[in-house]
C-alpha cells in the first residue's frame, strides 16, 4: 500500500512538472505569435538577387534523397523532421534561407528554429521550384 501511495505521489508530481512545462512553452509560442506578421520570416528570390548570397547560409530540409539529386549550389541538408536536433548545425552569426520544394516544410523548420532561438533564419518562398523556375542551369 505504501508503494502504490509513493507511486500516485511520484506520478501527480511529474504530471503537475510536465504541465508547467506545457504551459510555458505554450506562453513562449504565443509570445512570438504576438509579434508575427502575416508573411514573417518570408524572402523571394528576387529580393535575394540584390544580396550577395555567397554570405547567406541556405539550408535544404527536404529529405537527403531529394537533395543528393539537386539542390541550391552551397547549400547544406538538415530534413525538416531533424530541424530541432541538428539546430546547433545552424549559424546564428549570419543570415540562413530556409528552403524544400514549395515552402512548406522549410515553414515548419523556420517556425522550430525561431521557437528555439534563431532569429536570423527565413523561408525561400516558393521553395527549389521558384529558385530553378527562372533559372534552367540549376
Amino acid at each position: 500500500m505504501k508503494s502504490i501511495r509513493l507511486s500516485l505521489i511520484l506520478l501527480l508530481s511529474v504530471s503537475s512538472l510536465v504541465s508547467a512545462n506545457e504551459e510555458a512553452a505554450l506562453e513562449h509560442i504565443q509570445s512570438f505569435l504576438d509579434f508575427a506578421t502575416y508573411n514573417e520570416g518570408a524572402v523571394t528570390k528576387a529580393q535575394l538577387a540584390s544580396t550577395d548570397v555567397s554570405q547567406i547560409q541556405f539550408i535544404d530540409t527536404r529529405p537527403a534523397e531529394q537533395y543528393a539529386k539537386s539542390h541550391i549550389p552551397d547549400a547544406i541538408n538538415i530534413d525538416w523532421r531533424e530541424i530541432l536536433t541538428r539546430k546547433d548545425e545552424v549559424p546564428q552569426d549570419k543570415p540562413v534561407v530556409l528552403y524544400c520544394n514549395t515552402g512548406l516544410a522549410s515553414s515548419k523548420a523556420h517556425l522550430i528554429l525561431r521557437l528555439s532561438g534563431h532569429e536570423n533564419v527565413k523561408v525561400l518562398s516558393g521553395g527549389y521550384r521558384e529558385w530553378t523556375a527562372a533559372d534552367s542551369s540549376q
